[in-house]
């Protein structure tokens, strides 16, 4: 082999040789990913981003005395003549897997010390461990995998974007703080000393403003950054979204234009699971009263229903007394099919207690019975018209929740996704899509004693101005709905969006209601309010989390396995130690001091 005819580092990469370069000469470079002994003969399995291939040193080799040397994640060249495996030895499980190398040279291009953290395998390590040594744990075949899969989805929401006629539009880093639901993260200003930019929670009032500005079909895959504390599908600081608006829409133009892109996304990375064909749309009310969720996990066919006049009068002296003393008090039923031993409903009962209730009521059918204590106290007519409206049948449960369903229905939905798992009933083989909306455009918010947004402030009621006005007590106006709509995917919601309030008396009266005047209108929002004024076409949009869709395509728990450097559950950048200290001198340039925390009082 003369080395003037190859490439200082590589001929070919560690995933590119088969069975038809047998005989050839080749260099190949890569990681030791690790070396076997097998009576003498050393086999090196050298990685690098495309693939691994098998390299061979026998004692009779000129490389074996440096095979010997090497250990994993060392950085080797490797010179060597592609063979045939022997008969027996091929690995179908790589593309390389018929074929190896045997060395001729090994030239170590970098030494590894002792690793904080394996490569090999998939080990479960502390987090802040994998994430101080994340160009490590990166190198780690899943979580590679899961990169590359997270490009490959990106590239083909593009794709399929420009496909539909969008336009990809870059808006502003730096922005002004504008309250949208969660803590904007500061920039203190050089120049104008005391005043901060804002990093943007989204580009929601940018895009806005595009279409105002008369460019119809905007979309971009925009970072957004929020001062968030952080959860499994939710990361601190930030992440990525697929932004979308478009100019004279309606809210089933925005379903009809969006849904095959985001369909097409889960085919084309689906690997074999079902994707829902048509995506169902299920009222936010709806969505509540039978999964007890806004996003619910359709994989589930668990439906509850409302039970409450099978226990209103009855010997149920519990739920019978809350329904008698209040009227809004509901109780919900949770079937709970195949679930019907005592070892079941107990265990559901201990783990109600875990989530800080008192317990889970409960029937469970037998032939000609209904066992527990409930059963036995509304009587055999009553647990029989409960179990034929759940269509429930012997070796069946089913488990309730009583009291005012907007303080117990999360708790219901709950307990509808913990027996559908425990009973096996959720069909993992597949990405169960729906719409939810109809959202109300109004809460309650009990900490201010007032009614607030309860999605998007820039949504436009459901009947507008005149709904707006129409509405005369606050019970009125929490049943006021929007165009609002979510779109989820097995129990995580995946996009948010809403068609916008481009009318500036109608944002005017919507932000009214929840006590913020004109005044504040304008100095909160004054650009988007300004435009308002100069003709504003009817426009709407939606957002979706790159990073949540790829968590559900490759299956991952947590969305740090689908992100490249993300923080620790404390916000923290353990790979380049952010936030960090400053140096006085950039301070003063910024006109600011940090405060001294006060001192803790001694005990």
């Amino acid at each position: 082999m003369t080395e003037t005819n190859l490439h200082r580092y590589r001929s070919h990469t560690c995933g590119a040789l088969r069975a038809t370069d047998i005989d050839a000469n080749v260099r190949l470079s890569g990681w030791v990913h690790r070396v076997r002994d097998h009576g003498g003969v050393l086999f090196i399995d050298l990685r690098d981003h495309y693939g691994i291939t098998q390299v061979v040193a026998d004692p009779d080799s000129a490389a074996f005395s440096m095979a010997e040397r090497v250990r994993s994640e060392w950085v080797i060249r490797v010179d060597a003549r592609v063979r045939e495996r022997p008969a027996g030895t091929t690995n179908d499980e790589l593309p390389t897997g018929a074929i190896e190398l045997f060395a001729s040279e090994i030239e170590v291009l970098s030494e590894a010390g002792e690793l904080p953290v394996p490569v090999f395998g998939e080990p479960d390590y502390p987090e802040d461990l994998r994430l101080t040594y994340r160009f490590l744990d990166l190198r780690r075949e899943t979580l590679h995998k899961n990169i590359m899969r997270r490009l490959a989805v990106v590239k083909s929401i593009r794709t399929r974007m420009d496909d539909a006629k969008f336009y990809e539009f870059a808006t502003p880093i730096l922005t002004a703080s504008s309250p949208e639901g969660a803590r904007d993260f500061l920039v203190p200003s050089r120049v104008h000393q005391g005043k901060f930019y804002a990093l943007p929670q989204a580009p929601q009032q940018y895009k806005q403003l595009l279409m105002i500005s008369g460019f119809d079909r905007y979309f971009q895959i925009a970072p957004c950054f929020r001062d968030e504390d952080p959860r499994a599908d939710r990361l601190p600081g930030e992440f990525y979204q697929l932004d979308v608006e478009m100019s004279f829409v309606e809210q089933d133009d925005v379903f009809e234009t969006m849904e095959p892109v985001v369909r097409g996304v889960f085919e084309e990375f689906a690997e074999g699971k079902a994707v829902t064909a048509e995506f169902p749309r299920i009222p936010y009310d709806e969505a509540i009263a039978k999964y007890g969720s806004d996003k619910p996990d359709l994989r589930n066919p668990l439906e509850m229903q409302d039970v409450t006049a099978h226990f209103a009068g009855s010997g149920f002296k519990v739920f019978a007394g809350m329904i008698e003393k209040d009227p809004k008090v509901r109780v919900w039923a949770i079937p709970g099919p195949t679930g019907g031993s005592r070892a079941f409903c107990d265990r559901m009962n201990s783990w109600a207690q875990g989530e800080g209730q008192p317990g889970l009521g409960y029937i469970m059918f037998r032939e000609n019975e209904a066992a527990g204590p409930i059963g036995k106290n509304i009587g055999p007519e009553r647990a029989d018209a409960i179990r034929s409206q759940l269509g429930l049948k012997a070796g069946d449960a089913v488990f309730f929740a009583a009291g005012r369903p907007e303080k117990f229905h999360r708790f219901a939905g709950l307990a509808r996704d913990r027996i559908g798992q425990d009973l096996d009933l959720l069909d993992k083989d597949r990405f169960a899509l729906c719409w939810i909306v109809d959202f109300p455009m109004y809460e309650w918010n009990e900490d201010e004693k007032k009614v607030d947004f309860s999605h998007n402030p820039f949504s436009m009621p459901q009947g507008g101005l005149e709904a707006l006005e129409a509405a005369k007590s606050d019970e009125e106006l929490l049943n006021l709905k929007a165009y609002q709509y979510d779109l989820v995917c097995n129990g995580f919601e995946i996009a948010s969006g809403s068609i916008r309030n481009h009318v500036p008396a109608t944002m005017v009266k919507a932000f009214g209601i929840t006590g913020l005047g004109p005044e504040v209108v304008e100095e909160r929002f004054g650009a988007m309010y300004r435009a308002f004024q100069y003709g504003a076409p009817p426009h709407g949009g939606m957002a979706a989390g790159v990073d949540r869709i790829v968590m559900l395509l490759v299956g991952a728990q947590n969305l740090r396995e689908v992100t490249l450097f993300p923080m620790n559950q404390q916000a923290q950048d353990l790979l380049m130690n952010g936030p960090a200290d400053v140096a006085p001198s950039q301070l003063r340039e910024l006109g600011l001091r940090i405060a001294t925390p006060p001192a803790k009082k001694a005990d």
